[in-house]
């Protein structure tokens, strides 16, 4: 009996190429599998950076207003800030990537890998834009730092919302539960990025529109040219410190 079973090595094989088939399925969510880990792997070296006595890399990923400035641009802090979470509160990355396992499987699977990747940098871009652009109004807060994925999870559930709305599904408790989270950002003392949250929700809201009002194989040219379009506006605004620098407006 024991020289008929397989081997170690055989069973290994075995279960690789099992695994390597699922994740090859066309429904196998594999880009919020993917964000989850990486966002794991950031989280684990933020803690271990921060328990060896420093925060080198958070403060490496992370993005405040004033790296938009033409005097330190640093603009892919925009994006890195998406999968970085605050290490002295771990319900923040358990939130996101509950919210994130939640509703980011089912929403790949409706629109697509390559979709779905787009909306969630589009997400987190409007996110940190949305950061960005509130200096204009306080001019105190180009030097407030943010962490998180809030912005592009907030982008994945308005996302959700508008499909499920064209799908005329009653979005009723979705939207109950996006404006109370939308709410807790606003509390005094809540030290929450709300405005992380309201640029998410924008560019994720319109993203989605987007995607519903191309779709079909005879509007694929028109579709790319309508997200191609989006990442210029998100890139070009990025850029509007160089232009209109928040300090010269709030002086």
């Amino acid at each position: 009996m024991k020289q008929t079973q397989p081997s170690v090595a055989q069973r290994a094989r075995r279960s690789t190429r099992v695994t390597a088939r699922r994740l090859a399925s066309p429904g196998t969510p594999i880009i919020t599998y993917s964000i989850m880990a990486l966002c794991g792997l950031v989280f684990a070296a933020q803690v271990l950076s921060a328990n060896f006595g420093g925060n080198e890399v958070t403060r490496a990923l992370w993005y405040a207003p004033l790296y938009s400035m033409p005097q330190l641009f640093e603009p892919w802090r925009m994006l890195t800030a998406m999968f970085t979470h605050s290490t002295g509160f771990v319900f923040h990355i358990l939130f996101n990537m509950l919210a994130l396992w939640l509703f980011g499987r089912n929403l790949e699977q409706m629109i697509g890998r390559g979709a779905f990747l787009l909306l969630y940098i589009f997400s987190g871009l409007g996110g940190s834009l949305g950061v960005m652009l509130w200096a204009y109004a306080d001019v105190q807060s180009l030097q407030v730092a943010t962490v998180g994925a809030s912005g592009a999870i907030f982008g994945l559930l308005t996302a959700t919302l508008v499909a499920y709305k064209a799908a005329r599904v009653n979005v009723t408790s979705l939207a109950v539960l996006i404006a109370i989270n939308f709410a807790i950002g606003l509390l005094p003392g809540a030290s929450i990025s709300w405005q992380a949250h309201l640029g998410g929700m924008i560019v994720g809201g319109i993203t989605m529109w987007l995607l519903l009002s191309t779709r079909g194989p005879r509007r694929k040219g028109l579709r790319l040219a309508s997200l191609l379009a989006t990442a210029t506006v998100l890139c070009v605004t990025s850029g509007l410190f160089f232009v209109l620098p928040p300090i010269a407006v709030g002086w």
